[in-house]
């Protein structure tokens, strides 16, 4: 025990050095865009609670009325006797938010992602993957044991070129493109028209990841694929219901016949406890408000604040919610981050393996809890210090 223990140390040693050593932050009170750490009241620009509905009253009386009802846990994996009703409901209306024939749940997005894709493909296949794809779809990747190729980010010619070699290479293989449609650290969309157009064009699969789409882009839960009009030109659609939706979990959306080969070979859903009844309550009653009128109009103030902020710091107005300031080296994000901090603003600092090397940012994240003064104040303390986006 002892060795074992000063091996991990002196890697933590190395990692502190490095400046990549990490600890946790605890939260000791969320309210709106208020966050407390420390004892400290600070705004909150590191959120992915995109429209502040993590704490909405309605999400929060839907969990409590859900373990009133179910109880604290499913007990069991879903295909033992975990799926409750709660589930199979949410599966539906996720459905048919997005387009789509079927739903899947998975207690994460990272499983969600993990599951599907070694379920999807293997040996003899090959897989095309944005270079800025999430970590939990080059995992996935990898588990599955088939041929990777990486694509410079959105760069559409370096994919046709990897699509022409996968066919002429493995023609009788599965080929599948996967890609974010909103980038989770950069903030910026696929060219999701084009790369429909060629997977269909070279008979490959698209794999999409809408985290953080779903809820922001296009009107309701469609995220990027259904404000294009592709719901039903893209065969898996991945989403999460703890962004923008304020709860917790993942889903893969698609056909039936998907559907119904995941819940056989996912092994994330397969072998694992099915998400409390309680959360896909809750997951359900958020559904229902990112789609109603009070859902537009958090989007419409969402947009608003972007739109705010990106004139402030004189740019264009962002795609998403996401705007990175790219500074580099992990000394100065650090040490912007922990002065930002000392000013009230929590942004948190990007360093590798998140990214990639000397590419250390700030992540800023917009919601529609922030207030027009709290954007205002943010964009004022960045440009004191000669921060630009």
């Amino acid at each position: 025990m002892e060795v074992f223990d000063s091996q991990l140390k002196e890697h933590l040693s190395a990692l502190e050095q490095q400046g990549l050593l990490r600890s946790l932050r605890v939260v000791e009170e969320t309210h709106g865009a208020h966050i407390m750490i420390g004892g400290r009241d600070l705004i909150n620009f590191s959120s992915n609670d995109y429209l502040g509905l993590a704490s909405h009253p309605a999400i929060a009386a839907a969990m409590g009325e859900g373990a009133r009802r179910w109880g604290s846990g499913s007990t069991a994996s879903r295909l033992i006797c975990g799926t409750t009703a709660e589930h199979a409901a949410l599966e539906k209306e996720l459905a048919l938010a997005k387009g789509t024939e079927a739903a899947l749940v998975f207690a994460t997005g990272v499983a969600a992602a993990t599951g599907t894709i070694p379920a999807l493909v293997g040996r003899g296949d090959v897989v095309i993957l944005d270079k800025l794809a999430h970590a939990c779809l080059i995992d996935g990747v990898h588990a599955s044991g088939a041929k990777m190729r990486v694509f410079p980010h959105n760069d559409l010619a370096k994919l046709e070129s990897h699509l022409k070699w996968a066919r002429e290479t493995h023609p009788k293989g599965r080929v599948m493109i996967v890609t974010e449609s909103v980038f989770s650290m950069d903030g910026d969309i696929a060219p999701l028209r084009a790369i429909v157009e060629l997977k269909e064009r070279y008979g490959a699969l698209l794999f999409l990841d809408e985290a953080h789409a779903v809820g922001v882009r296009g009107t309701g839960a469609q995220g990027l694929a259904g404000e294009l009009g592709f719901a039903d030109r893209i065969e898996i659609q991945m989403g999460t219901l703890g962004k923008a939706l304020g709860v917790s979990g993942g889903y893969i959306a698609g056909s039936r016949v998907l559907i119904d080969f995941l819940i056989n070979r996912a092994r994330s859903f397969v072998f694992s406890t099915a998400p409390s009844p309680a959360v896909a309550a809750a997951c359900r009653a958020s559904l229902r408000i990112v789609q109603s009128p009070e859902g537009d109009a958090l989007r419409a103030r969402l947009h608003k604040n972007v739109c705010l902020f990106a004139s402030e710091m004189k740019i264009g107005v962002p795609s998403s919610a996401i705007v990175p300031v790219i500074l580099g080296s992990k000394e100065r994000v650090l040490h912007e981050a922990a002065r930002l901090q000392n000013e009230g603003f929590f942004i948190t600092p990007i360093r590798y393996p998140t990214v990639p090397r000397n590419t250390a940012r700030l992540r800023i994240t917009l919601s529609s809890a922030q207030a027009p003064e709290q954007i205002l104040s943010l964009a004022a303390a960045l440009k004191e210090s000669g921060l630009r986006v």
